[in-house]
């Protein structure tokens, strides 16, 4: 052992022995002490300068001594630690040895005591030094931090427990303050229009909670000016005056030349009022996408047109109007979708390729807007507005759409509503109405029965996620179709025409042994399946699926069969006593699409379920619908009180994941968490029985 890594001790005595006992003795412990002797205490102040020494050992001195031996260390090296040796001990030596300034009293004739005090200390101080070494750096990295802050070109402003403790002068001028004491001490909510609250809130919590990710925020930020601007926020843990705070960010954004010539290229392709696609480049984009399949779900048009327009014109003036036209494209825009496309079509009418899950949700999507505009009430001048809207819809179909014949149905769909008096929705559905109906369920039950005799049908599966915890391992189970080719057929084709000639209790049972296959082969925590109103009514299905378990090593636990909630509503006492069955089986139950129906809380006390999965139309309208929000949370709370687990559907974006994270929902789907996937099988697995 080299000088260069011994550990300084100073011992101070009137003889010279102890220091050399108390080295050796350490040495022998492992301890590769260097102690110095120091006879006089006039020469401690100069050693503990010089030295840098771990530890003080004060070695038979008077107590005069001592006390001054502990004043120099205090003034000169106070984290060095004193210990003091007497010939013989007892409990009064060690309290008069503390109250004199040592960490403890020891005496060289107890050798093995004498080697775990001095180790102690020695460790102690290491720790303490280690410590201080920290905080240091860590004080170091504040200021460093609060300094980049300030200069930061990305807007950044400091909240606690909801107020704001700190803005940096880009948020400043982003708000168009000119000093930041307007800001601090302020109520975060007071920055952002009432719509953005709910889930700035739900961030908030969950951001403060560790459970938020760098999912941007889109909210609307009152300016000083009385202005808004829509903004995208970066929530992030952070640390303001050694205390926990959540620093929200508004990215400075980075141009480079490409960029901007996208930029330029979209911006001539708008109208400056609206701000949306204007009527040539919007048709093109929908000609683009309605020429390939959608990924999932259902694709409508939709045109909405503000009813009795010319009359409001007139009494506004033709300039003044354009305000109104602007206020009617906000409040479609705030419905839109990340997948939706919408122009100004003709005039002041808006035309919207809309993407959902289902029919339901859209027809909930357009019942919104029309109340959305009804609501409004707009001053232009001295002049109070009231308005209200008409909405056309027609379904697009998933393959040979004609963008020509898909918009002359949607316009039809609107002059017949305002023949009806407007302020209203007409769907037009040909599909329930065309004479070819009949020719067209004809080559699709050929389709199906062939599918479903070569196995040519493939499960997808869905991730749900936690938002309380870890992965649940749980996934919402779709089908697909696949044609003579191996191209895939999504449900929205095929679907009708199997309903409509009693095949869906076919697909049906190939979906659930499918299914049963999968959950024995892959074990996750949870398959959700789901059952059509033709299964629900069968009264021979569970016999049959007795059997299929039976034949197999299956555990029940892992599936969980799902119906909508109309279909419980709908068909009650079948429902209740086939669920029962199933839950008899030790199969888990759900209700989808469930919280908009004539009376969702007997359902929750008529059957024993263990999910409830809240409607995708309620979760789409949640963000920004106070109204929304109260009746999700009636039923999540009710839910809770029966001990069932709540899923959110068709999640699409951040903002509604943070409201629903404060509403207590437990678990979410939808393209936000995770697009459908294949689900991988064995050949030969999921044939019906």
């Amino acid at each position: 052992m080299t000088d260069s890594n011994a550990v300084p001790l100073i011992v101070f005595s009137p003889q010279r022995e102890p220091s050399e006992f108390i080295n050796s003795l350490m040495r022998k412990a492992g301890e590769p002490v260097h102690c110095t002797w120091i006879p006089a205490v006039r020469d401690l102040g100069e050693a503990l300068e010089q030295l840098n020494p771990e530890l003080l050992i004060c070695a038979y001195v008077p107590d005069a001594d001592a006390r001054q031996a502990a004043t120099v260390r205090d003034q000169l090296a106070p984290q060095v630690p004193m210990i003091l040796v007497r010939p013989q001990i007892s409990e009064t030596d060690i309290a008069l040895g503390m109250r004199l300034g040592a960490r403890d009293v020891v005496s060289l004739s107890a050798t093995e005591r004498v080697q775990a005090v001095v180790s102690r200390e020695l460790r102690t101080f290491r720790l303490e030094r280690a410590l201080n070494s920290t905080l240091q750096s860590a004080s170091d990295y504040r200021r460093q931090l609060q300094s980049v802050l300030q200069r930061s070109n990305d807007a950044i402003l400091q909240v606690q427990e909801g107020i704001v403790v700190d803005a940096n002068q880009t948020w400043l001028e982003l708000f168009g303050y000119d000093e930041a004491g307007i800001v601090v001490s302020q109520p975060l909510m007071d920055l952002f229009d009432d719509r953005s609250h709910a889930a700035l809130k739900g961030a908030l919590v969950a951001c403060a909670q560790g459970k938020w990710t760098d999912h941007p925020l889109k909210v609307n930020a009152l300016l000083g000016d009385g202005s808004q601007l829509q903004l995208d926020l970066v929530l992030t843990p952070g640390e303001f005056e050694n205390e926990p705070c959540v620093r929200i960010m508004v990215p400075a954004r980075k141009r480079d030349e490409r960029q901007l010539t996208t930029e330029l290229t979209d911006a001539v392709k708008r109208d400056n009022t609206t701000g949306l696609l204007l009527r040539r480049p919007l048709l093109d984009a929908i000609g683009v996408r309605i020429a390939a399949p959608p990924a999932g779900g259902v694709r409508f048009m939709a045109l909405v047109r503000p009813d009795k327009f010319a009359e409001l014109e007139k009494d506004v003036g033709v300039r003044a109007s354009e305000q109104l036209v602007s206020e009617y494209a906000a409040t479609l825009k705030s419905h839109l979708g990340p997948n939706d496309i919408a122009g100004r079509f003709a005039g002041v009418s808006f035309l919207a390729l809309i993407e959902r899950g289902n029919p339901h949700d859209v027809e909930a999507w357009a019942e919104s807007v029309l109340a959305r505009f009804s609501e409004n009430t707009s001053t232009v001048g001295q002049r109070t507005v009231h308005s209200s809207c008409t909405i056309g819809l027609t379904a697009v179909p998933t393959s040979g759409s004609n963008i020509d014949s898909v918009v002359a149905d949607v316009l039809e769909a609107v002059r017949r509503a305002r023949g009806q008096g407007g302020n209203q929705i007409y769907h037009l559905d040909k599909t329930d109405t065309d004479t070819r109906v009949q020719a067209y369920d004809m080559i699709w039950v050929k389709h199906i029965k062939t599918a479903l005799m070569e196995n040519r049908f493939r499960l997808v599966q869905q991730p749900v996620a936690s938002l309380q915890g870890e992965d649940p391992n749980m996934f919402d189970v779709l089908v697909r179709m696949l044609d003579n080719q191996g191209k895939e057929v999504l449900p929205a084709d095929f679907m009708a025409a199997a309903e409509r000639n009693d095949l869906l209790k076919n697909i049906d049972r190939w979906v659930v042994g499918a299914s049963l296959s999968f959950a024995a082969k892959a074990k996750p925590g949870c398959l959700f399946v789901r059952l059509s109103r033709d299964s629900v009514i069968d009264t021979a299905f569970i016999d049959w699926l007795k059997t299929q378990v039976a034949n197999g090593k299956h555990e029940p636990k892992r599936i969980c069969f799902q119906i909508t909630e109309s279909i419980a509503e709908q068909y009650m006492n079948a429902a209740v006593a086939q669920l029962a069955a199933l839950k008899q089986l030790g199969f888990r139950i759900a209700l989808e699409r469930f919280g908009s129906g004539r009376d969702p809380y007997k359902l929750l006390n008529a059957m024993s379920l263990d999910f409830i999965k809240v409607d995708g139309a309620l979760v789409q309208d949640l963000a920004a619908n106070p109204e929304t929000q109260i009746v999700v949370k009636k039923l999540v709370e009710q839910a809770v009180k029966l001990k069932i687990e709540t899923i959110a559907e068709r999640v699409e974006d951040a903002n509604t994941m943070a409201v629903l994270w404060q509403l207590g929902v437990q678990f979410i789907q939808g393209y936000f968490v995770n697009a459908p996937e294949e689900v991988v099988m064995a050949e030969g697995q999921g044939r019906r029985g």
